[in-house]
């Protein structure tokens, strides 16, 4: 793999230095590759994974079972789906710094999960071990790494079935009755020489001993690539960025730890396993029959390298490609003859690139494409001809628009008016396309559940000659822009629906069976269009007027609109789903774009359906000041439920501003994130004891966010307790306290229908002036009373919860709004003491 110098991936096709070439050219003489395991984005040991692509120069590939949409975010308000959207781009542009690539399966990553044993069951233990097969015998590494020990331990379940999985997989991929479809679909049987476990160095305690385990340190320095691994490898995990993982680089030494979990019994020699990850494994061309003159052909090229003149290489290249084709292992010489490629464009300077005139499409209409090859060196090239992928052809079964040339390429560039097949799949990620199950992506295609990303169906195909061989180069059809700031940008062309519906939002919350209204956005993405858009309702909701007509221009044109909402009752929910007809078609979902910098953007189809949510509630309070913390929504569904929320900014949280408000709502990890909350809060309890009410939700505190600052007014310590089943029973250590009984009676009901968990980062211990009110736990743990402090100060008051308020307010959850209302009227009066 060339390495990019673009971690975002949105910018120009980049063409690789000499010294990045040459690195290329000395991987090409090394066969052998290492799978690393492990449970999510962020797990990877970005350290080890740099060194071993880029020192060993192996093929290095990082399995992430999920793809932490079970997480936090802390550079946007995305959850669930789209977060794990933008964890898979993170992974991916991590994977351009380091050189590793990226796999994945279709587990979920529902929430942090205490036993692996819950995890096996909610993943569905059977559906991951059979992808895990999959790109064990798709990838077939040498070595497998496992990042978690397979013992259970003080980890996340996640973690330990992460370790569990790849190890009963070292087994099962070498057995052919074990899912054997897979072998129809061209893989074959692989057993992995050994399979190890990387300790992670912040687990090993300062007198442990280590003398079992093998010591690498993976720090070198490539002056090739003019930096360290351990420099690579903090620029790689910086990518982590919706986790706050951006860390310093590393130039010293870094020693990792291994041991040796289960080798092959074909290991010549069982002690060497133990003595190093590579000890006694041949990992050159050596290991291949017929495959000498490979050797040989890639010594000489390497020794004859001209920086200064990379495409003199070219005639070595090609008959390194021609002698690829005698040897018998299918999988390395595809996978060498796609390096050879790459290295012969870079070696020629050969610039390839499809531009489109517009930035999205809809399928069954016309794109205009301009298709351009520039050849930059001093070799020889023809462009023989362009095969534009996604088009619609008089050929039935046929998606391919081809153009002949058969010229010398200095510069070509064609222009086509490209007629898009209707048939073609819509932009949005392969595993959201299909409703989901608890914990696994359904796939309509189980053979991609390894695949990050699939390939866009709107591409080109270039096939040059030169000197005699064909040259097939693949380039994703792209829109490109000038943008002001960041400068020329490249996203690929969107195939999208002709309309988009757009709710303004997945829950509408009916406080007390209330009228609501429920405004909805359309858009036509290409020509214009008419027809009509209605609510479907279930039986007994109300929804008028029961349908607009609708005309657009199109060409991005949209118009909004704003229906009312009845429920039956007070007590009601069910799903609305807004559609848009035109004509014979129906159109639910919405396209959604997820912009952040460090990423492309990423664009995904949302249904068009709505969780309508109508729930008795009494408020007490009327206005509410709010904190927001980071991937915060908590604040938009309150003002759903009828409360006059004011954003407060970070600057200027005085205790004389405060104090226009009966209540302040502090959001997640506040005091994580933001160094203004954190000098402020000797003014917000300054208010509190002024008589106002702070109600602080969750706040982390350990190794990679700890707490530099008291919360509240007396002490308390926030520990990792958390309760991950979100069916755990809740008991009152307090029945008669006010938070229980004032405005809402609070009742066993309240804490059903609640989601992914119940809470996280409860306190562990506090000061006695604290009161607590409930106790919950896991099954088989002890009971934990820190998901709720209350304690009155001066003549205010103040709550911390580490109840999960974040997830189940946007999840429409009817308890969790009615024991969230009482914590804000908590400071009102004395009613209901």
């Amino acid at each position: 793999m060339l390495m990019s110098n673009l971690s975002n991936g949105a910018g120009p096709p980049q063409q690789p230095s000499s010294a990045q070439i040459q690195l290329a050219l000395r991987k090409l003489g090394v066969v052998g590759s290492v799978l690393y395991v492990a449970a999510h984005p962020d797990d990877e040991n970005t350290n080890l994974l740099a060194y071993l692509s880029n020192d060993r120069l192996l093929r290095t590939a990082y399995l992430s079972l999920t793809r932490g949409d079970g997480g936090q975010n802390l550079i946007g308000s995305e959850q669930g789906p789209d977060l794990g959207v933008i964890r898979t781009q993170e992974l991916l542009a991590a994977r351009r710094i380091d050189g590793a690539e990226q796999f994945f399966t279709r587990a979920r990553d529902f929430g942090y999960s205490k036993d692996p044993d819950e995890t096996l069951r909610i993943w569905g233990k059977e559906a991951v071990l059979a992808d895990v097969v999959r790109a064990i015998r798709r990838f077939r590494p040498d070595v497998i790494i496992t990042r978690f020990s397979p013992l259970p331990s003080d980890t996340h379940g996640h973690h330990t079935a992460s370790a569990q999985l790849a190890l009963e997989a070292f087994r099962k991929a070498a057995d052919p009755s074990f899912h054997p479809e897979q072998l129809r679909d061209g893989l074959q049987p692989w057993q992995a020489r050994r399979i190890y476990w990387n300790r992670s160095w912040w687990s090993i305690k300062p007198d442990e001993d280590l003398s079992g385990f093998i010591k690498l340190d993976v720090n070198g320095f490539s002056p090739l690539l003019g930096l360290s691994y351990g420099e690579m490898a903090a620029d790689s995990r910086s990518m982590h960025k919706s986790q706050g993982f951006g860390v310093a680089r590393t130039r010293g030494p870094v020693v990792e730890y291994f041991r040796l979990l289960a080798a092959d019994s074909a290991d010549s020699d069982e002690k060497a396993a133990e003595r190093g990850l590579f000890e006694g494994l041949d990992l050159t061309w050596k290991r291949m029959k017929r495959a000498e003159p490979i050797r040989r052909l890639l010594a000489k090229a390497d020794a004859d390298f001209k920086p200064a003149a990379p495409h003199k290489t070219i005639p070595s290249l090609l008959e390194v490609d021609t002698a690829l084709d005698a040897i018998a292992d299918d999988g390395w010489r595809e996978h060498k003859k796609a390096e050879v490629r790459d290295l012969i464009v870079a070696c020629a300077g050969l610039f390839v690139e499809a531009v489109a005139a517009e930035p999205r499409v809809v399928p069954g209409d016309g794109l205009d494409v301009s298709a351009s090859a520039m050849n930059r060196s001093g070799t020889a090239i023809r462009l023989r001809e362009i095969r534009l992928l996604g088009a619609k052809t008089a050929k039935e079964g046929t998606q391919t628009d081809v153009i002949p040339l058969g010229q010398a390429v200095g510069t070509v560039e064609v222009k086509r008016r490209l007629q898009v097949a209707e048939d073609l799949p819509l932009s949005t990620p392969h595993w959201l396309a299909l409703p989901p199950e608890p914990g696994l992506f359904r796939m309509a295609n189980e053979s991609t559940a390894n695949d990050p990303v699939l390939d866009s169906a709107l591409g080109a195909d270039f096939v040059f000659e030169v000197a005699g061989h064909t040259l097939s180069v693949h380039r994703p059809i792209t829109y490109k822009w000038t943008d002001p700031v960041a400068g020329e940008r490249y996203r690929p062309v969107e195939i999208l629906p002709r309309v988009s519906v757009q709710p303004e939002t997945p829950v509408l919350v009916l406080p007390n069976g209330e009228v609501r209204s429920l405004g909805v956005r359309i858009g036509a993405t290409s020509t214009p269009v008419s027809g009509t858009l209605a609510v479907e309702a279930p039986a007994g909701w109300s929804v008028t007027p029961a349908s607009f007509p609708i005309s657009l221009p199109g060409h991005g044109v949209e118009a909004d609109f704003v229906f009312r909402v009845e429920p039956p009752s007070k007590s009601a929910s069910g799903a609305l789903r807004v559609v848009a007809k035109v004509g014979d078609a129906r159109f639910s979902a919405s396209v959604a774009h997820l912009q952040h910098d460090h990423i492309p953007t990423q664009v995904v189809l949302h249904s068009s359906e709505v969780h309508g949510v109508a729930f008795s509630i009494d408020r007490q309070v009327g206005t509410v000041g709010y904190i927001p913390g980071p991937g915060d929504e908590v604040a938009a569904s309150l003002r759903q439920a009828g409360y006059d929320v004011r954003m407060l900014s970070e600057v200027g949280l005085t205790a004389t501003a405060l104090k226009a408000f009966p209540v302040v709502v502090i959001g997640v990890r506040a005091f994580n994130t933001s160094e203004n909350v954190r000098a402020a809060q000797p003014a917000l309890m300054a208010y509190v004891q002024g008589g106002g009410t702070v109600v602080a939700q969750y706040n982390t505190n350990n190794r990679l966010a700890p707490l530099s600052v008291p919360i509240g007014p007396f002490p308390f310590e926030i520990g990792s307790e958390r309760v991950t089943d979100e069916t755990a029973a809740v008991t009152f250590t307090t029945p008669s306290h006010r938070l229980l009984g004032w405005p809402n009676r609070i009742g066993e009901q309240d804490f059903s229908g609640w989601v992914q968990e119940r809470g996280l980062y409860f306190a562990k211990s506090w000061d006695s002036r604290y009161e607590t009110v409930l106790r919950m736990s896991d099954p088989g743990e002890r009971p934990l009373d820190g998901s709720l402090l209350f304690a009155r100060h001066g003549k205010g008051t103040f709550i911390y919860t580490g109840l999960s308020f974040f997830r189940e307010l946007p999840a429409g959850v009817p308890g969790a709004f009615r024991l969230f209302a009482n914590l804000l009227a908590a400071g009102q009066g004395q009613h209901g003491q």
